[in-house]
């Protein structure tokens, strides 16, 4: 039986992120939890969530930022039907066209 993603270990990290103060705190925090190739996935991701939010095409996205088609749609029907994190985040962000910079 597959274990549950909702799961103590998991509300554990949830707790971790939120204490989170400063966009260095969290470069440092989540460097050392995640391997580079996955911060460079989830990075990937969120920037195909934005693009697909402003109405890019799947080609569009493919072609810059280098996902596959599959995980475009992934992201596609997690930002419609999924549990709202994309949505949440986005509006949150809509404001905010400059990231804060990430000081060494």
């Amino acid at each position: 039986m597959r274990n549950s993603w909702n799961n103590p270990q998991t509300k554990a990290l949830f707790v971790a992120i939120l204490r989170l103060k400063t966009p260095l705190e969290a470069r440092k925090f989540l460097r050392d939890l995640l391997t580079e190739d996955e911060l460079i996935e989830f990075g990937k991701r969120w920037q195909a969530a934005r693009m697909l939010n402003a109405g890019a095409p799947y080609t569009a996205i493919e072609n810059h930022i280098g996902l596959s088609s599959r995980t475009i749609a992934r992201i596609s029907w997690w930002l419609e039907k999924g549990m709202g994190g994309y949505r949440l985040m986005l509006a949150r962000l809509r404001h905010h066209t400059a990231y804060p910079r990430l000081s060494r």
